[in-house]
């Protein structure tokens, strides 16, 4: 089976491309002038240049492909041009699923986000767990991200609707090894190494092993429904007890220090007007990061466990991967 996969240079999308690999696809990874090849490097696989913004590029490269696998997004939480980025993640999938009917494509799977899920306010969150049947709205969505996400994920259900046969899986927050940007829960690993975590917020995400995520992924493909969406989900934990995780991992200490909200939010916006506006760099603390982080982001993987096949598992072991592969690469 030749299989299309984008965004295999990244983070999660490079686990998917060896999960597939492991079941003998014969793959065609989609690749920039730009990127950094590092992740696929070891892989027997076709590279073809093109750009999601280029449609003309990505229907060229579809020809003679049996599955698309579109893992790609532009992952921030600050851009200097929010365009650019909805571009990418809105856009860049309308046109691949367009082509990949022009194509005659036999199935996708898109890779959405957990973002896109409805959670409840602050004041509901505690015990409160999403799921995919959770009331939700493009207001709801805070952030350039998060609102391209939603809007791709419509573009995929749209196209389900009209008859391509598109699965959307959603996964939590990956974590794991090859995590080379790295990505924003990435970078919380490295600054716990690098011993930049001098007090925490209050808030909560699920983590999932970026290992098991990709063989969801595999899983989606061969099991799921076209237009439904799957939560792929590992372990609900507060911001603290992920840290306190690290703390077992590394013998580094865990912070004691909560920092209330408000000091969040100032702290986000001097980051975002020093960094970001003024030197020009994407900031470590953003106002929408903040915001995000008001809301308690546990959900169930009950769907995807009952169709798919999934399992949600501890997170220890990814979290050790994480650790000593930022080591072993000279991140901290």
């Amino acid at each position: 089976m030749k299989v299309f996969v984008t965004g295999a240079t990244g983070f999660l999308g490079s686990h998917v491309a060896r999960a597939l690999a492991d079941q003998g696809a014969d793959l065609r990874l989609l690749v920039r002038p730009s990127s950094d090849l590092r992740n696929i490097s070891d892989l027997a696989a076709d590279r073809v240049q093109g750009d999601l913004r280029e449609p003309a590029s990505i229907e060229k490269a579809l020809s003679g492909c049996d599955a698309v696998f579109h893992v790609a997004a532009d992952y921030r939480l600050w851009v200097r041009d929010p365009d650019e980025m909805y571009r990418s993640n809105v856009e860049g999938t309308r046109g691949l699923l367009e082509s990949a009917r022009k194509q005659k494509v036999r199935r996708i799977v898109y890779t959405s986000s957990v973002a896109t899920m409805g959670f409840g306010a602050r004041s509901d969150s505690n015990g409160h767990v999403a799921d995919e049947s959770s009331p939700v709205k493009l207001d709801d969505m805070i952030g350039h991200y998060k609102r391209s996400k939603f809007m791709a994920e419509q573009v995929a259900v749209d196209a389900a609707r009209s008859g391509i046969d598109v699965v959307i899986v959603n996964p939590t927050t990956p974590i794991g090894e090859r995590d080379i940007k790295p990505t924003p829960t990435g970078r919380i690993v490295v600054d716990f190494l690098k011993r930049k975590f001098p007090a925490y917020v209050e808030t909560g995400l699920n983590l999932v092993d970026a290992t098991e995520c990709a063989r969801g992924h595999v899983q989606a493909f061969e099991k799921g429904r076209a237009g439904e969406r799957y939560i792929l989900g590992g372990e609900n934990l507060t911001l603290k007890q992920i840290l306190d995780r690290l703390a077992a991992i590394t013998k580094l200490p865990s912070p004691t220090v909560r920092l209330p909200y408000i000091f969040a939010l100032a702290a986000g916006v001097v980051d975002e007007l020093v960094t970001g506006r003024i030197r020009g760099r994407e900031p470590r603390a953003t106002i929408d990061a903040v915001r995000m982080g008001r809301k308690m982001m546990f959900v169930s993987s009950g769907k995807a466990e009952r169709e798919l096949g999934w399992q949600s598992l501890p997170v220890d072991g990814a979290l050790r991967r994480s650790v000593d592969w930022f080591r072993g690469n000279g991140y901290a």
